[in-house]
């Protein structure tokens, strides 16, 4: 059965963009964000030459049959929507990679604007710049979490009248995949293993998916998907407060 709140965990996101206004956390949320800016002009121009490719890849696989060519537009618009979620989760993973030390941080200054407790007795850049191989660590964890499902949805997403399936299928891995990606922050400050992290999320899964569908779907928009990314973290911290707390009474 599944537990959680799927309405609660969608007000998280918007929690999210509120913190990111607090005098406290701004400066940890532009940092990453001028990187961000960098890093998306690159992949902006690359994204459109592959799914080009990609699109004209998987539909030379069709079967050259009347009916299912002259269904050639929703193949299009199902391949597009699978392939653009893939790249944007693509683009949340580099950005995640390069930003992880300073989003580890800002959860932490969040839960303490948050609780008005002190997460770790350490401070300022110092632990930044310690903890950047345990937060690359943690990024690793994810991809290698994340590739081979991912590698499986794409290729069921292939398959002709099954991608009608695979399409919904992806939308709620990557709700998933969002919810683990950031709320890994809050739980990782607390040396909180991945592997415990899917069991708690698990626990509210509702609640999980109603957070990460708003940050799939912000993840796939230009420009907003470059503020999105630090929004996530704080709400994330505040699921991470207020769920975690839930699952522990």
């Amino acid at each position: 059965m599944l537990r959680g709140n799927f309405f609660r965990g969608l007000g998280y996101l918007g929690e999210g963009f509120r913190l990111i206004r607090q005098p406290g956390l701004r400066l940890f949320v532009v940092i990453p964000l001028v990187i961000n800016v960098l890093l998306f002009g690159l992949l902006f121009y690359f994204m459109g030459e592959l799914f080009g490719i990609l699109i004209a890849t998987a539909m030379s696989w069709l079967p050259d049959w009347a009916w299912l060519q002259a269904l050639d537009w929703l193949f299009w618009i199902l391949y597009g929507a699978v392939i653009l979620l893939m790249l944007a989760f693509g683009f949340v993973i580099v950005a995640n990679l390069i930003g992880s030390p300073f989003y580890g941080y800002l959860a932490e200054l969040t839960e303490k604007h948050l609780t008005g407790q002190e997460v770790s007795p350490d401070d300022g850049w110092a632990t930044i710049v310690k903890d950047i191989p345990r937060s690359l660590w943690r990024e690793v964890q994810k991809i290698v979490y994340y590739l081979p499902r991912a590698i499986g949805l794409f290729i069921i997403g292939l398959i002709p009248v099954v991608n009608l399936v695979a399409a919904v299928l992806w939308f709620l891995f990557n709700s998933w995949m969002m919810a683990l990606q950031y709320v890994d922050y809050p739980a990782d400050n607390h040396k909180v293993s991945f592997k415990a992290l899917r069991q708690l999320l698990g626990d509210t899964r509702l609640s999980a998916l109603g957070f990460g569908l708003p940050v799939a779907l912000a993840a796939m928009v230009p420009v907003l998907n470059l503020v999105v990314v630090p929004a996530a973290v704080c709400g994330a911290t505040a699921y991470w407060v207020r769920e975690n707390g839930a699952t522990r009474n």
